[in-house]
């Protein structure tokens, strides 16, 4: 029975600071105190989420930068295709215009063949 006592004496000393539902603030900590406490835990989490979002941002500008040299390297290489591309062109012109037409339809009839003759073999 002396058990049974001192188990409800515990028992009791371990509810005594619940009152209606909540925790009633114990003599060392002021509500202020507590509110501070929380605002600190609170603001921790913010910087951390901050750092998180710092970082993100990072890689998705490096990213970025990144795709950007890309397109630019790739607008060189398709400017330099095109200025080839139009210096051929300028040469078949005025290899057309200097020969015959017959000698146009013979070359132009073996690049035909020719490309007909690479696809079948390829296949």
């Amino acid at each position: 029975m002396n058990t049974r006592r001192d188990f409800r004496g515990n028992r009791s000393a371990l509810f005594d600071e619940i009152e209606d539902g909540g925790i009633r603030a114990s003599s060392s900590y002021s509500s202020h105190e507590i509110d501070e406490h929380e605002n600190e835990r609170a603001m921790d989490g913010l910087q951390d989420r901050v750092l998180m979002l710092k970082r993100l941002t990072g890689d998705i500008h490096e990213e970025v930068e990144g795709h950007n040299r890309m397109l630019d390297r790739m607008g060189n290489d398709m400017d330099s295709s095109r200025g080839i591309l139009s210096g051929t062109m300028d040469k078949f012109k005025t290899v057309f215009e200097t020969k015959s037409s017959r000698r146009m339809f013979t070359l132009v009839a073996s690049f035909v063949v020719g490309f007909l003759v690479i696809y079948y073999l390829t296949r």
